[in-house]
């Protein structure tokens, strides 16, 4: 039988100790040199599944330089983590800060939940490259949005941007398959002819060359839905040859989730490109059967050799557009050719019957969308409606109200839809091959985000997963909760020396009580801190302390090598 090693024992000798929480082997850290920061007395769990190991963690610099048995008096700044858990930054593995970040640089609502990575440019539309009479138009919408005016153009030069104002978080981007292509001809419904093609080729050649992690696509959305498989295929073996990520919101989340499931692994396997499925769901009632059915097609994938992956967010709402209930004909050409055709009676008849008929399959009915954020002020007091409180208050039927709503804002509104089931929710968190992405962005209560009502995971996903489901629900253990957060996701995207804690790497922190920790955003109050993360450090900098922003920046641009 092993005897217990006291605190001493473990200081001084520098064999593997047990001291209640798991046997890791350490070295006799000598006073010299010292550290710039030292975490101790904590249970460290270093990303990778293994169980919680009592010992201390050494910083110099941005990088983790020891792991073992270290004194307090050894850092220059000593972190009492006693009974707390030590675990790597966490990695939001899917989000939409890239423009959001340089109107809230401190990151407040992904920080303060442990947030010290994120990977951004997701379903299809990314901050850069931009170029064309589309790039006018996105810099006209982060203007009016966030107060920046953009200037960037490539994926470099968006990068430059970011480190001259300096971010909270570090900032991974995927290439919008959707934006690149955008630039290319517009939101028009055809294949790319094989000029259009080597173009658009061309371009995300040239994004993967500056740092781009790979590609990903909205199929959902426009151009995404004009965007054939073949075409497809031959930008996600580019990025399989640049041995990047091919992430998609897949081209339907409701009736059709498996036939566009069974796209994104088809990708896979003709590309040879890893996949990522982006949050993974079955929206709309009449379709939560098929969430098993999705799960097997996955994990056949994985067994025939393609490597696929999927994230989700631990919530039973998603958030998006009032337009993604159109039909794809109407959208064609962008708000000014979709505001003809809202105008033109018989246009609008058939806009109406396929909105009612999307709707009745996602989320199921109209009170179930609930509005988020809309373009204009004077419509501002309609947000935290859904769309039958918005019908009663302009004495319409709900679809027309939405309609109306619409057209009053030039189709810039945001809402929350109700359409998973809890079981689901839990269901794939709960999987292996699932990661955890919030599919939020950076924001704080204050400025413009004030006066919307967004979903609240761009505030609560971590510590949600780590309190809700971990601790309460129970549908995994917390060594495998802190592992779809850090190691799956870095391992996944490509990121080489973040999420883990070991000798070499870099120095993302977060420091939590496994006891208290649990997110405070809710749907009707989304803009509330979680409350039980003590401690974050990002690049070996304090940018959490006590649970208080410190206000400094160490967020570096990460780019793919």
């Amino acid at each position: 039988m092993r005897r217990e090693v006291s605190r001493r024992d473990f200081l001084s000798t520098g064999v593997s100790a047990t001291l209640g929480v798991a046997m890791y082997p350490v070295s006799r850290i000598l006073p010299s040199p010292s550290f710039d920061v030292v975490v101790v007395n904590g249970n460290v769990l270093d990303g990778t599944g293994g169980p919680a190991m009592r010992v201390d963690v050494g910083i110099i610099g941005d990088t983790i330089a020891a792991v073992g048995s270290i004194a307090p008096e050894q850092g220059r700044r000593a972190l009492d983590a006693a009974d707390f858990y030590v675990a790597p930054g966490f990695i939001d593995v899917h989000t939409h800060s890239d423009s959001s970040i340089f109107a809230y640089p401190s990151a407040d609502s992904r920080v303060r939940q442990g947030i010290t990575t994120e990977v951004t440019g997701n379903c299809g539309s990314s901050a850069a490259p931009l170029e064309g009479p589309s790039a006018e138009e996105f810099r006209a919408e982060v203007l009016e949005d966030h107060g920046v005016y953009v200037e960037w153009t490539g994926v470099d030069s968006y990068y430059q941007t970011l480190e001259q104002i300096g971010v909270a978080t570090n900032q991974a981007m995927l290439l919008g398959q959707g934006t690149v292509r955008e630039n290319a001809v517009g939101l028009e419904n055809r294949g790319l002819s094989q000029g259009e093609l080597t173009s658009v080729l061309r371009a995300v050649e040239e994004g993967l060359d500056q740092g781009a992690f790979g590609l990903s696509t909205g199929l959902e959305y426009t151009p995404g839905r004009y965007t054939p498989t073949a075409e497809i295929v031959a930008l996600a073996r580019l990025v399989a040859r640049r041995g990047g990520l091919y992430a998609s919101h897949i081209r339907n989340e409701e009736a059709n989730l498996l036939a566009a499931v069974h796209e994104a692994i088809q990708v896979g396997r003709d590309a040879g490109v890893r996949v990522e499925i982006s949050h993974l769901k079955a929206a709309g009632r009449p379709n939560w059967a098929k969430q098993r059915a999705a799960l097997d097609l996955i994990e056949a994938a994985r067994s025939d050799g393609v490597d696929v992956m999927a994230d989700a967010y631990p919530y039973t709402a998603y958030s998006t557009g009032l337009t993604i209930f159109m039909p794809s004909w109407a959208l064609e050409g962008g708000w000014p050719q979709l505001a003809k055709r809202l105008e033109d009676p018989a246009d609008r008849s058939r806009i109406r019957e396929a909105y009612s008929s999307q709707i009745a399959v996602d989320p199921g009915d109209y009170d179930l969308i609930v509005l988020a954020s809309t373009r204009s002020e004077k419509n501002r007091h309609l947000v935290g409606m859904d769309l039958v409180q918005l019908g009663a208050e302009w004495d319409l039927d709900p679809v027309d109200a939405a309609l109306r709503l619409v057209s009053e804002e030039e189709g810039r509104v945001s809402i929350v839809g109700h359409g998973m089931s809890p079981e689901n929710v839990e269901l794939v968190l709960a999987h292996p091959l699932v990661m955890i992405g919030s599919d939020g962005s950076s924001m704080a209560p204050t400025g413009r985000a004030a006066e919307t009502r967004p979903h609240p995971r761009s505030y609560g996903t971590c510590p949600r997963v780590l309190g809700h489901y971990c601790r309460e629900r129970k549908i995994f253990d917390l060594t495998t909760a802190i592992k779809k957060m850090t190691s799956m996701a870095a391992d996944h995207v490509g990121l080489r020396d973040r999420g883990r804690i070991a000798r070499g790497s870099k120095a993302d922190l977060v420091v939590f009580d496994a006891a208290e920790v649990r997110d405070q955003a809710t749907f009707d109050d989304p803009h509330q801190y979680p409350v039980g993360v003590r401690y974050v450090l990002v690049n070996g900098k304090l940018v959490v302390d006590e649970g208080h922003h410190t206000g400094v920046r160490p967020g570096m641009v990460l780019r793919r090598t």
